[in-house]
């Protein structure tokens, strides 16, 4: 049977998801709790691969399996196995025609912004942080110039492998509490590093470097490096990946909220 899962980690002590031969990864740590709760070797696949240091609090596999568990045993279990900064929030059996990546709709990312003068202490790898005093509502009138479908290579990675640069942004908003800035963003699907070149232009204008109408140049530019800086992965969060209602999972996962 298919089994659909949801999992949350913290980024920090990991290479990013994917395996990679020498190095401690998020996929690794899954699969390896994952099989000695089936019995046997478990693959899974993710709905949306994530950088080192990048964290989630719903990311969406699903696996394939021989094993008889109930949605608690597979939750329980693997959990059981993992480190402390990876769990299993639920576990699902799901159709065959079910694929975590090819069958999501949407996807969202909260990338959070500590602006203030002072770099944070427990709250460093969880946020980034600005000591330039940003100007949000600058940063928000700049953002919506990317809603809509575009050609998003210059917000992508010199080296992402995408086929087709091309995406659909549904929704992206800026807004402040407090000493925290967040950035909400919602797409069909996103490219290499593609959230977080949004968040360095848009700290840019914020931070009066750039006028409001400059993230519109880049987006039109078609030039990765007309884009400036790629934002760090630190206060980057992966929260809600949604599929047809049909299949009846959880969409969203914890928002991340600070202050």
């Amino acid at each position: 049977m298919r089994i659909a899962a949801g999992i949350e980690y913290d980024g920090r002590p990991y290479c990013g998801w994917q395996i990679q031969e020498g190095v401690s990864t998020v996929q690794e740590a899954v699969e390896r709790a994952l099989s000695k709760v089936a019995d046997h070797p478990v693959r899974v696949i993710c709905a949306g691969r994530t950088d080192t240091g990048v964290h989630a609090t719903q990311q969406v596999i699903h696996f394939d399996t021989t094993a008889q568990r109930s949605e608690y045993s597979w939750v329980r279990g693997s959990n059981t196995h993992l480190p402390d900064t990876i769990c299993l929030n639920w576990a699902r059996p799901v159709p065959d025609s079910f694929h975590a990546r090819f069958k999501a709709r949407r996807r969202a990312y909260r990338y959070v912004i500590l602006n203030r003068p002072i770099r944070p202490a427990w709250l460093t790898g969880k946020v980034v942080s600005q000591y330039l005093p940003l100007d949000t509502d600058k940063m928000n009138a700049a953002a919506q110039h990317l809603i809509g479908e575009h050609d998003f290579t210059a917000y992508r990675a010199l080296a992402c492998q995408a086929r087709s640069p091309v995406r659909e942004m549904y929704r992206i908003e800026v807004t402040r509490s407090g000493e925290f800035v967040y950035l909400d963003v919602c797409a069909n699907a996103f490219l290499h590093h593609m959230v977080r070149n949004i968040a360095g232009v848009l700290m840019s204008i914020g931070a009066g470097k750039k006028p409001v109408a400059w993230a519109k140049e880049v987006l039109e530019s078609r030039d990765r490096r007309q884009g400036g800086m790629t934002a760090p992965a630190a206060g980057l969060y992966l929260v809600r990946v949604e599929y047809d209602a049909g299949f009846e999972l959880p969409a969203a996962g914890m928002l991340p909220v600070f202050g």
